[in-house]
């Protein structure tokens, strides 16, 4: 007899979430920590794997660690929902798991042996010939602990119902590299590309100085403004680039042009700018993997300060936003010499193996 196909197949969308302010109570929600990883549907039927990210696309190729784990760890007929992460000093790395999307064989080759990738399940949407779509969300987790033997590079997720514990994890496994929590109507069916959950991030601001901008790719140069380049000095002084804020309206784009249109120079005094600029410090525009030459923009002099909110930061030695900063208001009481790195705020340090643990002990 010729095998079954598998119920649900690729590309599948992945169910979403929307963002809450805090984790609500009175609700009967199944709590997760949130991942700080690639999103990944995985596909086992038989020999067959697929790891799908969230927007559809095969992820074999970069984690070839992660599908001969699949192969030896899960049932031969399957279909999951989680997160590929990798782990680097006892916390979670983004910068590391993002050095995996390479063009070159050999450079996916030996990052898979030196800093392999890990998959951490939270769902199960189908098991042989059944799909489980439409049971309820705790179902399915006993399903998925029934079916899951973590370790061997796959674990399962923590998941409580303690809204407290809940708490704590959003606080405490911050330091292990996470960024928050995620909540699930606990009766819930998984409903594939909506946004069934909801998810609770950390959210900060900071007090940055803009020395930069990029104009609107839409309009003609000089008329609207697309981005505002942030920076924030070190403790020696050196102003590095964090990262931008945008996501302005149309109207306003054209008016931060008018306005900072005194500030535009070419200055060589300019801290991104001139012979000066190359002493390690971040500058906006580098190259990097995704990007084979240096990305345009217009200095500005670092003379205004703005307020910006953001969720968290990213690598070390300067670190930088995680995500584009959002836009809070204008600081015209500040000094811009006086917006430095260690206002950002840093989580205490947690080991990310005591997380898919479900640990909450300090380590």
């Amino acid at each position: 007899m010729a095998p079954v196909p598998l119920p649900l197949t690729p590309p599948l969308q992945p169910m979403l979430a929307t963002a809450v302010d805090e984790i609500p109570t009175g609700k009967d929600l199944l709590f997760e920590p949130k991942w700080d990883g690639f999103r990944c549907l995985v596909f086992r039927d038989g020999d067959d794997v697929v790891l799908q990210s969230r927007s559809g696309k095969p992820l074999n190729r970069y984690f070839p660690e992660v599908v001969e784990a699949v192969k030896r760890t899960l049932p031969s007929r399957i279909v999951l929902d989680g997160e590929l992460v990798v782990a680097k000093d006892d916390r979670l790395d983004f910068d590391a798991l993002a050095e995996r999307i390479h063009p070159a064989s050999s450079r996916v080759t030996l990052l898979a042996e030196t800093m392999p990738a890990a998959y951490v399940a939270f769902d199960v949407l189908a098991v042989g010939d059944d799909v489980l779509l439409e049971r309820p969300c705790t179902e399915r987790r006993d399903v998925l602990l029934a079916l899951l033997k973590p370790g061997d590079g796959l674990y399962l997720t923590p998941a409580t119902t303690n809204v407290e514990l809940a708490r704590q994890w959003f606080e405490l496994f911050e330091g292990a590299g996470l960024d928050g929590v995620i909540g699930k109507p606990a009766a819930s069916e998984y409903t594939p590309g909506k946004r069934s959950m909801i998810k609770v991030k950390h959210a900060r601001t900071a007090d940055c100085v803009v020395a930069g901008l990029r104009w609107h790719k839409d309009t003609e140069p000089g008329t609207a403004v697309g981005s505002l380049l942030l920076g924030l000095h070190d403790d020696q002084g050196v102003l590095h680039h964090i990262g931008v804020v945008g996501s302005f309206k149309a109207a306003r784009r054209r008016e931060l042009a008018d306005e900072l249109r005194d500030l535009i120079t070419s200055d060589d005094d300019h801290p991104w700018l001139g012979p000066d600029a190359e002493d390690g410090r971040r500058l906006p525009g580098a190259i990097n993997r995704w990007r084979g030459e240096h990305a345009s923009w217009i200095a500005l002099r670092p003379e205004r300060v703005l307020e910006i909110s953001y969720t968290q930061t990213e690598g070390a030695h300067p670190a930088r936003l995680r995500h584009n900063g959002q836009f809070s208001r204008w600081r015209p009481d500040r000094e811009a010499d006086s917006c430095r790195y260690d206002q950002l705020d840093q989580p205490a340090r947690y080991d990310v193996d005591s997380v898919l643990r479900g640990e909450v002990k300090p380590a």
